[in-house]
């Protein structure tokens, strides 16, 4: 059997096969269906400082090859997540990365702190596809220079790993990927959703009651793949990519892999196909096996050589 794990800025992993954040709750919502601690990593559902009840519905609806949805980043708040829903996470033997976000630095920060002594959270994730209220409402991850000031404070004041999701409605990638690498992130998660919208046609108005919402599913793999590949070119001996956007199958898995990702994430496959991530790791275990490959850190940007 070949090796599946991967260390990777000092946390290891069982295997690179991840669960992408919103799309997996907590990891205790699986807990009935299969062995959750299987996975590499469980990323959770977005944690911000105060809770949050989303946006009106409808709120999700289906697209061609993929869905939109524009929940709003609904969640209870950080304290009430370490009061009620950490304790039961504790019991899955796997890693937990806590996906986090905030209208301020500040509130980033705070979230952070707060989870600084959850010992089974072993990195943070910063969702920077949220508007800074400071800022006029600019999203810190369309503007550089509020994307290299929080990536910066958040690393000042934390112990634990920063990951960055980026956002893909961006003019060059590799800019905002630059960003992260001069400012002390320790990996860069390719791609967050892409804004898109419908039109519901017997109510003559938006699908979604916000209008727009973050296009995700199989539709964007072919644009995760190209970031991924893009940063990979720059950056490959700078930084980790976690690959995510799009990944249905072990052969999605292993294009965002050779693209240059150092470990994928399943994200919109889980609604439909719960089993999904099992069913990627053990694809991986027979591609492996097939070919004869000891060890599959030797696959990754294995397209660029």
């Amino acid at each position: 059997m070949g090796n599946l794990s991967v260390e990777l800025f000092g946390i290891n992993f069982k295997n690179p096969v991840w669960v992408a954040s919103g799309t997996f709750g907590y990891g205790l919502e699986a807990v009935e269906i299969y062995n959750v601690s299987r996975l590499g990593a469980i990323v959770t559902k977005g944690i911000s400082l105060k809770p949050r009840q989303g946006n009106e519905p409808p709120r999700i609806v289906e697209t061609p090859c993929g869905m939109l949805n524009s929940i709003g980043l609904q969640n209870p708040g950080v304290e009430e997540f370490l009061r009620r829903i950490y304790p039961l996470m504790i019991s899955l033997n796997t890693n937990f990365i806590a996906n986090v976000f905030g209208e301020t630095e500040e509130e980033y920060v705070e979230v952070c702190l707060a989870l600084e002594e959850a010992e089974r959270i072993v990195a943070y994730e910063l969702n920077v596809s949220c508007p800074n209220v400071k800022k006029g409402g600019i999203v810190f991850g369309h503007d550089l220079i509020a994307l290299s000031s929080l990536v910066e404070k958040v690393k000042s004041k934390v112990k634990k790993p920063i990951l960055v999701k980026l956002s893909p409605n961006v003019t060059d990638i590799t800019e905002f990927a630059k960003v992260c690498v001069e400012s002390g992130a320790d990996a860069i998660v390719l791609i967050n959703t892409l804004v898109g919208m419908r039109i519901d046609l017997k109510r003559e108005k938006p699908a979604l009651a916000s209008g727009t919402g973050g296009l995700s599913g199989p539709a964007i793999l072919p644009i995760a793949i190209r970031m991924i590949w893009q940063v990979y070119e720059r950056f490959k001996d700078s930084i980790p990519i976690i690959g995510v956007g799009g990944i249905t199958t072990a052969y999605d898995a292993l294009e965002h892999i050779y693209a240059g990702a150092s470990a994928v994430q399943i994200g919109t496959a889980n609604f439909y196909d719960p089993l999904a991530p099992l069913k990627v790791i053990e694809g991986l275990e027979e591609f492996l096996k097939e070919r004869n490959i000891k060890d599959f850190r030797t696959l990754i940007g294995k397209a660029h050589r």
